[in-house]
């Protein structure tokens, strides 16, 4: 007997990986014992409304827009008629998402939820060959996307014949989403999907170069908000979120419209999030909790200070998360001593969803990520795959009531293995059950026989006052194997000079193991990153070939 699906069209799970290639799932927590049919949408929406909490507020956005609860379900459930009657979507179908961070994206995406699709939010700055990609990977055939990123859209429309249903908001004309939401009722019901039926296709943001198709169900979207939210960031229904990754970016979704949904919270979407425009928002909203990546909060901390932000000194700043890229202690020590706030670290993935290690501010330890979230296990392994001692760097494995599900993809293998998802990240475990990020397992540089992890040579030299950013990698030596090198990006007062440079390299070495000096120094005016904040080392060593 065939398990229930309520997808009629079932290209997900045609394409999801062989149950052999699958990792194991982990339902250890009483709350993440789910029925066999539920839709997120309902327990993230639409229960607010049916238990009487409608007016609560739900979506703030800069020009004077508040939805609450029952106004963000009003606009889904329009758009889902739309959807369904309209553009002639069938449960399964794919739809792309393309929008900056705004409310009519967060109805959008309930939308899709509610009739019984799967959401393919894409990163604004993506180019028509970029959307060519994942449209033909996924086999999108719909699409809903803001008016202000169409062009790019509608040239890789051009060259996707199985992309046929296109609607745009914010578009005034009579084509548009909002006049075909103004001909449907405000009320809908939801499609009674299986726990188990894919809701979400996330692409990975690209630090490798090489995005993947990562599938993930209705029960996984709940998963999410069952472990690391109550056990580590505890935010609390009255809060204002904020921050700036996308909600394409899983670490965005589940920060700014999946955690504070889960308990009645609400949240801040901007368009544009730079740090200047960030810090802004957050006194114009009274922000509670935030959202965004390190680089950010290194570039806020002098203005964040001057500013008062935090609950401490008067301002409305009380809990402030970072992941997407490993922390810095120097970085974790700055916003601390700008703003007296403890920052919450964590690593999560795309492949699973979202963060899996991390620690709250009483149990924040400077240079560690944290430890195991509740609901999830985590090791550190060696080549052979069995758990080294701790204080022994090796591979990050880690399982859950989330993992990978690549679409289509041959590196499923390299990610799943004996039912452990490799993360490809290199960390060690202390005696404690903490766990330190060392590198990416491919960036680890070996030189003259030492083993050096790139993120530590950068922690060592961020704690220069003329360093504003950097980035190392190893680079080939006929000697060494491998020099270490890092590209520097200055503060304005600074010259990029050789004096400079043996300044920086004398400095690195009374900070760590003189051996692990960067003996290669180039400075840059920018570093390559991914639209959500992750440095592209990739893109350093391939400019070196």
């Amino acid at each position: 007997m065939q398990p229930y699906t309520a997808h009629l069209d079932t290209f997900a799970r045609d394409h999801l990986p062989p149950p052999e290639l699958q990792p194991e799932f982990l339902f250890t927590l009483p709350e993440l014992q789910f029925p066999p049919r539920m839709n997120c949408a309902g327990d993230l929406l639409d229960r607010w409304v049916a238990s009487g909490q409608g007016d609560r507020l739900c979506l703030q956005a800069p020009g004077g827009v508040r939805w609450t609860y029952a106004d963000l379900q009003d606009k889904a459930n329009r758009i889902a008629h739309v959807l369904v009657h309209d553009m002639h979507l069938v449960p399964g179908n794919r739809v792309l998402l393309r929008a900056p961070n705004n409310p009519m994206l967060a109805a959008c995406w309930f939308a899709v939820m509610k009739v019984g699709g799967i959401a393919v939010a894409t990163m604004p700055l993506l180019r028509a060959k970029e959307l060519k990609q994942v449209i033909d990977k996924a086999e999108v055939s719909h699409a809903l996307c803001d008016h202000v990123l169409a062009d790019e859209l509608r040239t890789a429309q051009g060259q996707c014949p199985a992309l046929r249903h296109v609607r745009h908001f914010h578009d005034d004309s009579a084509d548009g989403l909002e006049a075909a939401m103004a001909r449907h009722p405000a009320w809908f019901d939801n499609v009674e999907t299986a726990a188990d039926d894919t809701c979400i296709i996330a692409f990975t943001s690209g630090t490798t170069g090489q995005p993947k198709g990562t599938m993930h169900f209705h029960r996984d979207v709940m998963a999410t908000c069952a472990c690391w939210p109550p056990h580590v960031l505890k935010a609390a229904p009255d809060d204002v979120f904020i921050g700036s990754p996308p909600l394409a970016f899983t670490f965005g979704l589940g920060g700014l419209l999946l955690f504070p949904m889960s308990i009645g919270a609400s949240t801040v979407l901007l368009e544009k999030a730079s740090p200047p425009v960030l810090l802004q928002a957050i006194r114009e909203f009274g922000a509670t909790v935030l959202f965004t990546a390190p680089t950010s909060y290194r570039a806020m901390a002098p203005e964040a200070q001057r500013l008062r932000l935090a609950a401490p000194h008067g301002g409305t700043l009380r809990k402030c998360v970072s992941a997407g890229e490993a922390l810095p202690a120097a970085t974790r020590t700055l916003w601390a001593e700008a703003t007296g706030i403890e920052m919450i670290d964590g690593i999560g993935a795309t492949e699973m969803l979202h963060i899996f290690i991390s620690a709250d501010e009483e149990h924040a330890l400077p240079g560690a990520t944290g430890t195991v979230v509740p609901g999830y296990q985590a090791c550190v392994m060696d080549d052979n795959g069995q758990p080294v001692p701790a204080g022994v760097i090796g591979k990050l494995a880690v399982k859950g009531p989330t993992g990978c599900r690549y679409l289509a993809d041959e590196r499923q293998r390299q990610y799943v293995k004996d039912g452990w998802n490799y993360t490809g990240d290199a960390y060690v475990l202390d005696a404690e059950g903490y766990f330190h990020y060392q590198s990416r397992t491919d960036d680890m540089i070996v030189s003259a026989g030492y083993n050096i992890a790139a993120p530590e040579v950068e922690d060592a030299l961020l704690l220069h006052p003329a360093v504003a950013e950097c980035a190392v990698i190893g680079v080939p030596d006929d000697e060494r194997g491998q020099i270490v090198k890092a590209f520097v990006v200055l503060r304005d007062q600074r010259i990029p000079d050789a004096e400079l440079v043996q300044e920086l390299q004398a400095f690195v070495k009374r900070s760590i193991a003189p051996y692990k000096y960067p003996r290669a120094i180039e400075f840059r005016d920018v570093l390559p990153r991914t639209e959500t904040g992750k440095l592209q080392r990739f893109k350093l060593k391939a400019a070196l070939v």
